[in-house]
């Protein structure tokens, strides 16, 4: 049985992460960036696709586990009938090549501990041959070597490298895993100690920085730094999630490469970031926005890479048999060839939001803003593939319609408010003509509600950004009819699907679970609408889910209770930040992103 999606825990050194089970099993890992092929691939298969445990051997009785205070520094206590240990895991923050760093610690009695090392290139794929070298192991396959030192003895078990050792109260035992090109040199050894120490002082530094002072800080804290994270730190990028293929439906194909940048997550993460305190963080995803969408506005994607990568291939992995048998395992992502016209509002709005704040703006944005526009105005009134990249027929999706109007009502403001040049009566024509198409054939009057599509009567949880967007006021009974309609139709226990599955509507198998971020919109409706305590009750019933080291995938199966898709999930993790603000400061904060 594979260990459950949330019972993994997070490291990473700001260019890469693993994934770390409750036993102690590192079942993801690539190096040296988020999307390069995983040595470590037992999360999407089993123990033989490559894995590092280091656990006692005898009967665990109890695991704990939790981050050093406001680091990524993850410490986990193992109890047996002969003593306890601690195990520390950590990435450092780079600087040169990247580096696991895994101790133990004897706290009481004496444990028998064991280690199991199994590396395989490619995504499980490619046996490596594995060496002695001084201080360790040489483990080579191509292009790509992974160093692996410590004092313990190591021995090759199969097509495995095992190792057994005793650990008493007050000992340690230190390993670093180092990943380096094959034909360069051997990186130079790391004092894991060391590396320990300094990690968790790094993390603590930044962690400082944070400026909400709440009433749940702790949670806010540790998204922040979940965020920070899946930065990828050389160029600003931040990725989606740091996995591929985890499944919205066990043993479904919803399954699909998130190690990617997305633009719609820019308006929420500089949300995030800004008023948060994170400015130099904020102005990095901004620069890496700007680098990646320059260009011809017919050529906007909705992702590109972590340095604006366009080419995004997408390929299935056929000897990986899946994360519970949900296949395909996909990398790459065929979504980013798609048409979605909710971008162009997500980048108009996220440069408003972070000239709004105060960011200082290059020559060069304003010309790319209008470049986009530009295009805009030509493609409008066709139907796309919309926010939740449908594999179906591209319609005339009303949240789409929605963000196309938020772009041309941000650059109207950017001329007025700062100035800037542009053909702004003809902005206003196209915002306006926006408007009254989609209050015309995007609100079902029957439904008293905003529907999926024009002339539908479906209902869909995006349809909740249009307050926060200021496409109609809170007060304003479409918007009130169209939370109540949600609320009644797409929430189980107050968590939000995205939309009702049925066979083919969106091109796909039904069945996901309910959608986190939709959730933490439910809950700013609520704030906005007057509701606090219904905000409240929604918001704190998201954080009771989050996992033990408090981290989010995806999406959340109310019925058995699992967290599905893939982890943790940026997404999920800003919403959480935003959502506390929202709470914590009333309607006039949630407010904020569509004022002035």
């Amino acid at each position: 049985m594979a260990s459950r999606i949330e019972d993994h825990a997070l490291i990473g050194d700001c260019e890469t992460a693993a994934l770390v089970d409750r036993g102690g099993s590192i079942n993801w890992l690539c190096f040296p960036r988020f999307d390069s092929a995983a040595c470590f691939a037992a999360l999407l298969g089993g123990p033989e696709h490559g894995r590092w445990l280091l656990a006692p051997s005898e009967t665990i009785r109890a695991t704990t586990r939790r981050y050093r205070d406001d680091t990524l520094v993850l410490e986990t206590e193992h109890e047996t009938d002969s003593g306890a240990v601690r195990v520390i895991d950590c990435m450092p923050v780079r600087t040169e090549l990247p580096d696991v760093v895994r101790l133990v610690i004897g706290t009481r009695g004496r444990v028998q501990m064991r280690t199991e090392f199994v590396a395989r290139f490619d995504y499980g794929a490619i046996v490596p041959w594995v060496r002695k070298e001084p201080g360790g192991l040489s483990i080579t396959a191509g292009p790509e070597a992974l160093h692996l030192r410590t004092v313990i003895p190591l021995r090759g078990e199969g097509l495995k490298t095992v190792g057994e050792f005793e650990v008493a109260a007050g000992q340690s035992v230190g390993f670093v895993l180092s990943w380096a090109r094959s034909h360069e040199p051997v990186p130079s050894p790391v004092d894991p100690w060391w590396a320990v120490e300094a990690t968790a002082e790094w993390w603590r530094h930044w962690a400082a920085r944070c400026t909400y002072q709440g009433e749940w800080r702790d949670a806010v804290v540790r998204s922040l730094i979940t965020l920070k994270a899946m930065t990828y730190a050389p160029t600003g990028g931040i990725v989606a999630a740091a996995t591929t293929s985890l499944p919205e439906h066990i043993g479904g194909e919803r399954n699909w490469d998130y190690r990617f940048c997305w633009l719609r997550d820019a308006t929420f993460t500089l949300s995030a970031l800004l008023l948060s305190g994170y400015y130099e963080e904020a102005r990095h995803w901004r620069e890496w926005l700007l680098r990646a969408v320059a260009g011809a506005g017919e050529q906007l994607q909705i992702m590109y890479g972590l340095a604006g990568e366009r080419r995004l291939s997408e390929i299935v992995l056929d000897w990986l048999p899946g994360y519970e048998d949900s296949r395909p395992v996909r990398i790459g992502n065929a979504a980013s060839k798609q048409f979605q016209l909710d971008v162009f509002g997500e980048v108009l709005d996220a440069l408003h939001l972070a000239r709004r704040i105060g960011l200082n703006h290059h020559a060069h944005e304003w010309r790319i803003e209008r470049e986009l526009l530009h295009y805009l105005e030509k493609v409008w009134q066709n139907p796309d593939e919309g926010i939740w990249e449908v594999r179906g027929p591209r319609r005339h999706f009303t949240h789409s319609k929605v963000m196309a109007w938020v772009a041309f009502d941000r650059a109207v403001k950017d001329v007025e408010k700062f100035g800037l040049e542009g053909p702004v009566e003809r902005w206003r024509k196209h915002r306006d003509a926006l408007h009254a198409e989609i209050c015309t054939r995007g609100f079902d009057k029957q439904l008293n509600s905003f529907v999926q599509s024009y002339d539908g009567k479906d209902l869909d949880a995006s349809l909740l950004m249009m307050a926060e967007v200021g496409f109609l006021p809170p007060s304003d009974p479409r918007i009130r009819g169209t939370v109540e309609a949600i609320e009644k139709h797409l929430t189980s226990g107050d968590f939000v699907a995205r939309y009702a599955h049925a066979a083919g509507v969106d091109g796909l198998p039904p069945g996901e679970g309910a959608f986190l971020l939709c959730t933490f919109w439910l809950a700013d409706n609520y704030a906005l609408l007057g509701r606090q305590a219904d905000a409240r009750r929604v918001f704190e019933k998201l954080l009771s889910i989050r996992n033990d080291v408090g981290l989010l995938a995806e999406e959340y199966d109310p019925v058995v209770g699992r967290q599905l898709g893939n982890f943790p999930q940026a997404f999920s993790h800003v919403g959480l930040i935003n959502t506390a603000r929202n709470l914590a400061a009333g309607v006039k904060a949630a407010e904020v992103r569509h004022q002035e």
